[in-house]
């Protein structure tokens, strides 16, 4: 009898072993199912490459700093225009942030020659600049590509020294104060040309310098644009002639962007653009506090501001046919000058976002 109920005891054992072998087979499987659809939520990678990183979901990640680069000095140490407006909103910010963009460090420019070595060099990603020195750059062999037209109608003055030159043929064999690859150097070689005057000297200064020496007399004229320009008319010295009175002497603005960090950021374009528009908006619907601070950024009057620089003159997309002719026109003179190295075809250089 003893041996029949240890044998029953043993059998009953070997039934509870089996039960909790089993029960345990089936929390395993549970847990492992419950692991897996975790990991398809949130797998493990290296910071920055996933995507669930701060580019968010499907997006590129970029470097985290932009090295943005503007023709201009201010206090505030930025441009005017939709991009200056949203990076003092912290717009522009906001929009690159989620591919990754943690900081944009901005930086002024004398000239746009200045600005487009700074590019070519690597110190700045992207920079917003006339477009004659950016196709001259371009046209040397720069490795840049176009993104944005942000305006079409940039004028210069032609201003001549008090009680000097009242006329344009009146420069033969004048002196003539430029900044030298920028547009009104464009400006001042074809609206001469087209005058038919060829006698004549351009020195190289920049606009303070220039300035100083039209005071002195020690040059004819000089050319000018914005604000200074005005300033100095409505201290006497005479406007010879201005670039709105000559359509296809208007300069365009350029934004370009360097062929090494497109590799690093293809998306680059496309999130600038959309950034920029999302600044534009909000800049429309405020427009007064927009113009105080342009004002400040040009170091004039809100006055001043509103007849310089309309905001109906900022466009609201990254490429016109207005501004795309206007740019071709300006490289095919620049090519016939010698002033660009080389022929391209303005669309080469282009780069639409996708």
């Amino acid at each position: 009898m003893a041996q029949r109920l240890r044998e029953k005891i043993g059998g009953r054992s070997k039934s509870l072993r089996l039960a909790l072998a089993v029960t345990a087979m089936v929390a395993a499987a549970v847990l492992l199912q419950a692991c897996g659809a975790s990991g398809d939520k949130e797998e493990a990678k290296p910071a920055g490459t996933s995507k669930e990183s701060s580019a968010g979901e499907g997006k590129t990640v970029a470097p985290s700093v932009l090295n943005y680069g503007f023709i201009g000095s201010n206090k505030l140490n930025l441009p005017s225009g939709a991009e200056g407006w949203g990076l003092y909103k912290g717009i522009i910010q906001t929009e690159l942030k989620q591919y990754g963009i943690t900081e944009i460090k901005a930086t002024g420019f004398p000239n746009g020659p200045d600005q487009t070595e700074s590019l070519i060099s690597g110190r700045l990603d992207l920079g917003s600049l006339g477009d004659t020195p950016a196709i001259i750059a371009y046209g040397s062999g720069a490795k840049t590509r176009l993104i944005t037209q942000a305006s079409t109608h940039t004028v210069g003055y032609l201003i001549g020294q008090k009680g000097g030159i009242k006329s344009l043929q009146e420069l033969k064999g004048g002196t003539i104060a430029i900044q030298k690859g920028s547009f009104m150097h464009r400006y001042i070689v074809g609206l001469l040309k087209a005058e038919g005057v060829s006698d004549y000297k351009l020195v190289h200064m920049l606009i303070p310098d220039a300035e100083a020496a039209l005071a002195r007399g020690d040059v004819a004229a000089i050319t000018d644009t914005g604000a200074r320009a005005l300033k100095l008319i409505d201290d006497g010295f005479p406007l010879i002639d201005e670039s709105a009175n000559h359509p296809d002497l208007l300069g365009t603005s350029a934004t370009v962007v360097s062929n090494d960090y497109l590799g690093k950021f293809p998306d680059f374009p496309k999130a600038w653009n959309a950034a920029r528009e999302k600044a534009l908006a909000d800049l429309k619907q405020h427009e007064e506090e927009y113009y105080e601070f342009a004002a400040q950024v040009n170091n004039t009057t809100v006055e001043l501001t509103k007849k310089l620089y309309p905001i109906s003159d900022i466009k609201d997309q990254a490429f016109t046919d207005e501004g795309l002719k206007l740019l071709s026109g300006t490289k095919d003179f620049l090519v016939e000058e010698k002033l660009a190295k080389k022929d391209f075809n303005v669309e080469d250089w282009v780069l639409r976002a996708q």
